[in-house]
């Protein structure tokens, strides 16, 4: 009876957060030799090393970013991905980009594979979105910060995808001048960015 106890609160809470981590287990007291019982039963499916889901949940588009944002909270999604995110680019990138603190360790995960930057305090912090997605929150720069952010790491992903998502973020009005502005002289390229943005206004 208690196994089917543990199978039950294991399941329910899968389905309440979308994605489990092998830790969530501990909250609810379940040993974690449960994960392994049920994913040889059918009922979980492994997504990665110590990350786990229901068969019948059917991943969206963002499910590799809801994998990392499970397995490191304080990824923040930027340049390329968040591009992606925010509809600002043509470009698929084959790696997910994060943002961490410096002084940070590349996260070792199985998939997906992840390109990471990192930055500075303020810089790391301001512009932080949270969006729901797959029943995790995802962190994600907001349109004005990626943009930013590609002029500053230009030389890791092109001038022109860069220019293209400036572009993109002012005629689909996902971001204003002003908060580009904002962003370009706190991240230090208001020179870099000012006769692109002329330029559009």
């Amino acid at each position: 009876m208690v196994a089917d106890t543990h199978t039950q609160r294991v399941l329910d809470l899968v389905h309440q957060k979308g994605l489990l981590r092998t830790s969530d287990l501990d909250a609810i007291d379940a040993p974690r030799v449960m994960l392994t019982r049920l994913t040889s039963a059918g009922l979980l499916d492994k997504v990665g090393r110590g990350l786990y889901r229901l068969p019948s949940h059917t991943g969206s588009e963002h499910e590799g970013l809801a994998v990392v944002a499970t397995k490191v909270p304080q990824a923040v999604f930027c340049l390329l991905t968040a591009l992606q995110f925010h509809e600002l680019t043509t470009q698929l990138p084959r790696q997910v980009w994060i943002a961490m603190p410096r002084g940070s360790h590349v996260p070792r995960l199985d998939y997906p594979p992840l390109k990471m930057v990192q930055m500075t305090g303020d810089v790391y912090a301001a512009g932080v979105e949270e969006h729901q997605r797959d029943g995790v929150t995802l962190r994600v720069y907001g349109a004005a910060k990626t943009v930013v952010d590609c002029f500053k790491h230009r030389n890791k992903i092109g001038l022109d995808v860069a220019l293209e998502a400036l572009k993109d973020a002012r005629a689909k009005q996902k971001a204003t001048a002003d908060d580009l502005w904002r962003y370009a002289k706190l991240c230090r390229v208001a020179n870099v960015m000012r006769p692109y943005l002329e330029v559009i206004e």
